[in-house]
């Protein structure tokens, strides 16, 4: 391995403000995307490109495919239509018409297109009233003197920043790039591996990708495949790994309580009314490995909605409580934290041990009761919301950490859950409590070994005996009249139904707080409209916007049988047990991604008698949302749920865009890129091993102060 060159630093970490017009207004502008070294410009990739090499004739445009076309100004149309609107027609010698429509201009603009004037424009045409048109074009009006040759190589398109237009922040990467070092200077992987993957070196992908030869495989630019991408996406992967494991390591040299006692654990599953699935009882012994060592356990436990990860977790608690400790149970909702609190109640305190329940509702009196139990080590176990990293929560002895739904939350507030531990000192390390992530959101293996490279993954692959497939078919909106028949059925049988309300339309607002009301307002409607339909069903409501303790009650009343029918928001998604509700009803199911349609069909089908689930569409339906719904109905395995989740929505969605540091990839796509993946993870433990200084300068170069976050 080469070693990290300190010419690199001097070269890649100078201030933007040494490049020519990159005054201090424009240099905090950078900054504020993050963009503040001239090695930040350099990693600064574009995201797409635009071929400007030729001309495309206006009628052989396609829908959707990017072009550049020519033609002369036909008409000019300048109007009010709810906001200032301007219209200019153009026609070509293939004797077709396309409109270039703008919603904001100014005067001189519309001056400019003259009738006659010939016009060059780039852009993606849709359809619209009279064929063709092209929203907001990149555009320049020619002289008809002078001979406006095509572009030799495609234009870049960098990420927008605020206050910075294209052009400028063009120029600026172009001045950084015209500083970058000899091969020598810059490159941290060896020549060999990069051979033997046939990338090119790193100067070389940097000036493909920024200024691709006009010789450059555009197809393969245009995909995200050319090998000069592959290589900038290899060290990326790269850096994004080895910030993970680095975490890791900072980790295990902290000290944490081997917990070995298994008599309590025992005692419970010898009272629990079922037998632990093969699936359980394997992840329970991985886990039970992981706490008889003295550094702390990091492990994520995945399984399907239903497969059992709460009984797992309760087993698990017991072994932190046989030591005189205590454990700590972190849900993202009230709903899914009283869900747990009931289960661990009813499994627990049979044994004589007390469960606490901390939450924002909790107040005064009661919850200075509960705080005083919890700091005292009364409460062996505490189940909470995000209330239990609050500053004034306080354990006695919290030796176990267990994070339900970990997408749901932010890395900083895995952080704060673990620096709740004793944090007594054991030399110099710092003890800190093991650490349980648990999801029901199956991770695809690719994201799982990307996002996750700091913990150990396990997998409840196992449903329990007696849960029944759920069948699942798709409607049409037109057919809600049979639903209501087939729900009057179900409910005069004695079983019970969900209605499930999403967003119909964006609101006009931003924030989820606009979201939520206008879920709660068709939720509220479709409540109406079907208690009036069926007078002799019971119907209930809940929504995001009740009161917490209106919102218990209904969902308990639900549960024991009193409501026939639950109107709900998507708040059910997760944690809701009623084994004797067997139909689901999802409205408007195309707007919602798998992984949510999956957690909600797992709402029904959790007792014996045969359940269903109808995903209620409206048309017409795009592309995306056709693949999802058949997804939905070919397989109810959540892992091939998840691939086909990633393959369709990327790493972001999936994970969240609060996983700190990944789903900001600047290039890398997990889906497209998972082959390196292999390769990332050799070459990750050959740096760490061998050359732990290149791995500080790839992580730095690619991750920058973004690691403390990155592993959490």
């Amino acid at each position: 391995m080469p070693a990290p060159a300190p010419a690199l630093a001097a070269a890649g970490d100078a201030a933007l403000t040494t490049l020519a017009g990159c005054g201090p207004k424009v240099a905090e502008k950078l900054a504020a995307r993050g963009l503040v070294r001239l090695q930040d410009l350099w990693l600064q990739l574009p995201r797409q490109y635009e071929d400007r090499t030729r001309l495309t004739p206006i009628r052989a445009l396609q829908p959707g495919v990017a072009a550049q076309v020519e033609g002369r100004v036909e008409a000019v149309e300048r109007g009010f239509r709810y906001r200032p609107l301007l219209r200019v027609a153009i026609g070509d010698d293939s004797r077709a018409t396309l409109v270039l429509r703008f919603f904001h201009f100014r005067s001189a603009q519309v001056n400019q297109f003259r009738v006659g004037a010939r016009v060059r424009c780039y852009g993606t045409p849709r359809p619209g009233q009279n064929g063709l048109e092209i929203v907001h074009p990149s555009y320049r009006v020619l002289d008809d003197a002078v001979d406006d040759g095509l572009g030799d190589r495609l234009d870049p398109v960098y990420p927008v920043i605020e206050g910075i237009g294209p052009a400028s922040l063009r120029r600026l990467i172009g001045l950084a790039l015209d500083r970058l070092p000899d091969d020598g200077t810059l490159e941290l992987l060896p020549p060999s591996l990069l051979a033997s993957l046939h990338l090119p070196p790193l100067r070389e992908a940097l000036l493909t990708v920024h200024r691709p030869p006009g010789d450059a495989d555009v197809a393969l630019l245009l995909e995200g495949r050319h090998p000069a991408q592959r290589r900038l996406v290899l060290e990326e992967l790269l850096a994004h790994h080895l910030s993970l494991r680095r975490q890791r390591i900072a980790q295990q040299a902290h000290a944490a309580p081997a917990l070995r006692d298994t008599t309590l654990a025992a005692r419970l599953r010898d009272a629990l009314p079922f037998e632990l699935t093969g699936a359980q009882q394997r992840v329970f012994d991985e886990i039970l490995a992981d706490l008889a060592r003295p550094s702390p356990m990091l492990r994520l436990v995945q399984g399907d909605v239903g497969s059992g990860k709460t009984v797992v977790a309760a087993l698990v608690a017991m072994l932190a409580v046989a030591d005189g400790r205590q454990a700590a149970l972190m849900a993202p909702t009230e709903l899914l934290a009283e869900q747990h609190l009931a289960n661990l109640r009813g499994w627990l305190e049979p044994l004589g041990l007390q469960v606490a329940w901390l939450a924002g509702k909790v107040t005064g009196r009661a919850r200075a009761k509960v705080l005083q139990a919890v700091a005292s080590g009364e409460a062996q176990v505490v189940v909470g919301t995000h209330a239990l990293m609050q500053d004034g929560v306080a354990f006695h002895d919290l030796a176990l950490a267990i994070v339900d739904e970990q997408h749901r939350f932010g890395v900083h507030q895995r952080l704060a859950l673990r620096d709740k531990g004793a944090g007594g000192e054991v030399g110099a390390s710092a003890v800190v409590p093991h650490q349980l992530v648990m999801t029901a959101t199956p991770i695809p293996r690719t994201l799982a070994m990307s996002a996750y490279a700091d913990l150990d993954v396990s997998a409840i692959d196992e449903l329990p005996p007696g849960r029944t497939p759920v069948q699942t078919v798709a409607l049409g909106d037109g057919r809600r009249p049979e639903l209501v028949e087939r729900i009057r059925s179900a409910c005069a049988e004695g079983r019970q139904a969900y209605w499930v309300c999403t967003l119909i339309d964006e609101p006009d607002d931003d924030g989820p707080g606009a979201a939520m009301k206008v879920e709660a307002q068709a939720a509220q409607s479709t409540y109406e409209a079907l208690s009036t339909q069926l007078p002799e069903v019971r119907v209930g409501l809940v929504h995001g916007r009740m009161k917490p303790a209106d919102k218990q009650a209904t969902m308990a009343a639900f549960k024991a049988g009193d409501i026939d029918l639950l109107v709900a928001t998507t708040v059910i998604e997760v944690g809701v047990d009623v084994p004797n509700a067997s139909l689901m009803i999802i409205e408007n199911a195309e707007r919602l991604g798998l992984a949510q349609l999956h957690q909600l069909r797992g709402r029904v089908g959790r007792g014996s008698a045969a359940s269903s689930c109808v995903l209620l569409y409206r048309s017409p339906l795009s592309q995306l949302a056709r693949q999802r719904l058949e997804t939905m109905r070919e397989t109810s395995d959540g892992f091939v749920i998840a691939e086909k989740d990633l393959e369709l929505r990327g790493p972001g969605e999936l994970l969240g865009t609060r996983q700190t540091g990944l789903a900001g990839f600047r290039l890398a796509d997990l889906a497209r890129d998972a082959d390196l993946l292999p390769q990332v993870h050799d070459i990750a433990g050959q740096l760490l091993d061998g050359s732990p200084g290149i791995a500080d300068a790839i992580v730095a170069r690619w991750v920058g102060g973004a690691v403390r976050y990155a592993g959490a």
